[in-house]
């Protein structure tokens, strides 16, 4: 054989043993694709001592918490595997009993402060006049939506948005953005009604 064939030879031999290699670099993790259903509302049942829209994606069930009480309910979204949970109080008149639940509401939402980037407190009126207020949450948070809304006198309602998945927020952004425009809508259209 030349010395040429040699040189070609051994270079196919070393070409071809590395080639079959076991060594490889993992793909960094992408974003999750979410197919995000396109919006529309149903009205929730009249057991409830209030009403709202909520979308025809979501499960209306009642609270699975240790702690429920008779009118607090969850609306859940299989797909999304998120949860907003409402939760309400009867005020009864009693301004002190209104203060106390301002302020549980208020210390639940700071709870988040360790893992939070930001948290905006918005004050919302309703196109029927009634008031709430919304704190968006940003950062790695368990909760990235969180409202209130009373009458002053009678109702307190307070909501959270929660996500039931291991991602990062940032890729669960779409999905976060979705629900709370579910919120809003929810928030937009409370009724409170008469017993």
């Amino acid at each position: 054989m030349s010395s040429a064939k040699k040189v070609w030879f051994v270079f196919l031999i070393a070409l071809l043993s590395t080639a079959c290699s076991r060594d490889f670099q993992p793909k960094p993790k992408g974003y999750n694709r979410l197919e995000l259903p396109e919006a529309s509302y149903q009205l929730s049942p009249d057991t409830l001592p209030y009403q709202f829209e909520y979308s025809t994606h979501a499960r209306l069930l009642k609270d699975t918490s240790q702690v429920r009480e008779r009118y607090w309910v969850e609306i859940f979204y299989p797909e999304l595997k998120a949860t907003l949970h409402l939760t309400y109080k009867k005020i009864n008149g009693k301004e002190k009993l209104l203060r106390e639940f301002l302020n549980d509401a208020h210390v639940l939402t700071s709870k988040h402060q360790i893992k939070a980037y930001a948290i905006d407190e918005t004050l919302v009126r309703t196109p029927s006049g009634k008031t709430a207020v919304v704190a968006e949450l940003d950062g790695e948070v368990p909760s990235q939506f969180q409202f209130t809304m009373t009458d002053s006198v009678q109702n307190f309602v307070r909501g959270a948005v929660y996500f039931n998945v291991k991602v990062q927020n940032d890729s669960l952004r779409p999905a976060i953005e979705y629900v709370k425009k579910d919120a809003m809508q929810l928030i937009n259209t409370m009724q409170w009604r008469s017993k």
